[in-house]
């Protein structure tokens, strides 16, 4: 009889260990979808890079001017679950993404799956680009094709046991992982112009990524949507990310205090832009004007968090 106990208890372990690997795999984007992905326009893919703020991570610490367009990676994103490098996304075809295929770049944005199959990290915000237009991404990487490229490969993550094991990446995104829309209405008698709200929540919920740091994580580091753009604690356990709901501080702006702040970086106290603030307010001041207006359109109208 206890053989047989712990025959079925082997026969269950090995079920279980073999559906766990079964649900851990990557998940890339459908064959249908990877063979008709519409050409790329790097004129429009401009915008896209710039809501993406892919320079903030990716261009060397501090650099400025046309350097900021040479993503070499190198950055240090600290964690709970350790230290990410952000890696070189350069046109470099060595030790950049100038060899990948515009599927692989698609599956990279939007499932988080890199060009070997194997899941990538989620400090590389695909869980917001997820949301994108398959259109925007593909433009997006016409655009990146066009920019300089830079030798050399950025250190690895430093994460330690558990966290350095990409598999188990499969079971998080299962678990944390929507491509739906966050916020599916404006608040309860907001007057707004559906079409500009609706640009606002693709910018803000998509590209742009802002829940990414705004908005508070579960133990497992998923985003807490019950608790969108509340505000957050700061990734290295120093200091607190400002909310953009309306019980924060934005809660009292108007509109164009909004949009002027993502302008110009000054606040409606004339205050300047500071902290990691200031890269990302750069950023989107190289979008057009209709674009930060619907940015300030959808933050203004959001409904409150249910912290």
């Amino acid at each position: 009889m206890l053989k047989k106990i712990l025959g079925l208890g082997v026969v269950l372990a090995i079920a279980g260990a073999g559906t766990g690997w079964v649900l851990s795999a990557s998940t890339p984007l459908p064959a249908e979808v990877l063979s008709s992905l519409p050409e790329g326009d790097a004129a429009r893919g401009e915008a896209m890079f710039w809501a993406g703020g892919c320079t903030s991570c990716h261009s060397a610490p501090g650099a400025e001017g046309e350097d900021k367009l040479k993503l070499g990676g190198g950055l240090k994103l600290v964690s709970p679950f350790g230290t990410f490098v952000a890696p070189n996304i350069s046109s470099d075809a060595q030790d950049g993404i100038g060899g990948w295929s515009a599927a692989s770049f698609a599956n990279a944005m939007m499932t988080g799956t890199g060009p070997h199959g194997e899941n990538l990290y989620p400090a590389f915000p695909f869980t917001s680009y997820s949301r994108m237009d398959i259109q925007d991404v593909t433009d997006l990487f016409a655009f990146m094709k066009t920019l300089p490229a830079v030798a050399g490969k950025a250190p690895d993550h430093e994460l330690g046991f558990p966290f350095n094991i990409r598999r188990g990446l499969g079971l998080w995104k299962l678990v944390n992982m929507s491509s739906g829309p966050v916020v599916k209405e404006p608040a309860a008698g907001a007057d707004v112009d559906m079409d500009v709200w609706n640009r606002g929540r693709y910018l803000v919920e998509g590209p742009g990524h802002c829940g990414e740091c705004h908005t508070p994580r579960n133990p497992i580091g998923g985003l807490d949507y019950s608790a969108w753009l509340s505000g957050a604690d700061a990734p290295t356990g120093e200091g607190k990310i400002p909310g953009l709901d309306p019980a924060s501080e934005l809660g009292s702006w108007s509109v164009p205090d909004i949009a002027y702040y993502l302008e110009s970086g000054f606040t409606p106290e004339y205050d300047s832009v500071g902290g990691e603030m200031v890269e990302v307010q750069a950023n989107m001041a190289k979008l057009p004007a209709s674009d930060r207006e619907a940015i300030a359109v959808y933050l203004k109208a959001l409904p409150a968090a249910a912290k």
